[in-house]
C-alpha cells in the first residue's frame, strides 16, 4: 500500500458524562438573620470616592430608609407601607451563593475535603431573583427593625445602625454537587457544620464570633 492510500485517522473522543448529584434539604434558623446588603447610597458614595468627586454635605440618617436598604426584596415584591416595622418575609430572600460559601468554610472542619476543591464541585441554586438580579433563595419568617450600636474606623467612632432581622426564618436549599468526588452524606455534613458554626449574614460566628445567622437541617 502507498503513502497516498493511507488516510489520517481522526482519534475518537469520548467525553465521559458528568456525573453531577443533586440534594434539597430543608432549613430552619436557629438565630435571627441580620441582613446588610450594600444600599445604592452607599454604592454611589464608594464610586464617588474613586472618582475623587467632591464630598456633599452628609444626608441626615433615616432609620426606616435604612433598614429597607438592608434588606434583599424578591423582583416584584410589593412595596412595605411606610413606617411598617414588621412584616412576612415571603417578600424577601438572602443571596444563594452565601449558603455556598458558608458550606466551603465548614471544609475548615473535615478532613479529606480541601476549600478549593469544594468550590468547584458544590452550587446553590437559587429560586428567585432581586430586584438588582441577585440569584437569591426565598426566605420565609418575620422581618422586622432593629438597632445596634457599632463601631466603625477600626473601632475609633461609635455609630447606630439600622438592619433588617429575619427570626424564626426557614428556607429551602437546592444543591448540585460532583458525584464523582463527593457523596451525598459528605455534602450534608458540610452543610450541617455550616449551619452550627459559620452562619450566614451579619455577625454570624465565622465573620465576628458573633452567634446571629446559624441554622440546622430540619
Amino acid at each position: 500500500m502507498s503513502a497516498k492510500q493511507v488516510k489520517n485517522v481522526e482519534p475518537e473522543i469520548v467525553i465521559p458524562k458528568l456525573n453531577i448529584g443533586k440534594i434539597k434539604l430543608e432549613i430552619k434558623g436557629i438565630a435571627p438573620l441580620v441582613c446588610h446588603k450594600w444600599s445604592e447610597k452607599a454604592k454611589k458614595e464608594m464610586l464617588d470616592k474613586q472618582m475623587k468627586v467632591a464630598k456633599r454635605a452628609k444626608e441626615a440618617k433615616d432609620p426606616y430608609k435604612d433598614f429597607l436598604s438592608s434588606l434583599y426584596f424578591i423582583e416584584g415584591a410589593p412595596d412595605v407601607p411606610e413606617g411598617e416595622l414588621k412584616f412576612a418575609s415571603t417578600m424577601c430572600g438572602f443571596p444563594a451563593v452565601a449558603f455556598k460559601k458558608a458550606a466551603v468554610s465548614a471544609c475548615r472542619q473535615v478532613s479529606g475535603i480541601p476549600m478549593t476543591q469544594a468550590r468547584q464541585m458544590i452550587f446553590v441554586l437559587g429560586n428567585c431573583l432581586g430586584t438588582n438580579g441577585e440569584d437569591l433563595v426565598e426566605i420565609k419568617g418575620e422581618v422586622s427593625m432593629r438597632e445596634d450600636m457599632v463601631r466603625i474606623d477600626g473601632g475609633r467612632t461609635a455609630d447606630i445602625r439600622y438592619r433588617g432581622q429575619i427570626v424564626g426564618w426557614s428556607t429551602t436549599l437546592i444543591i448540585e454537587y460532583d458525584a464523582d468526588v463527593l457523596s451525598a452524606e459528605q455534602v450534608v455534613n458540610l452543610f450541617s457544620r455550616a449551619g452550627w458554626g459559620v452562619g450566614i449574614g451579619e455577625d454570624r460566628p465565622e465573620k465576628s464570633g458573633g452567634q446571629w445567622g446559624r441554622y440546622e437541617l430540619a
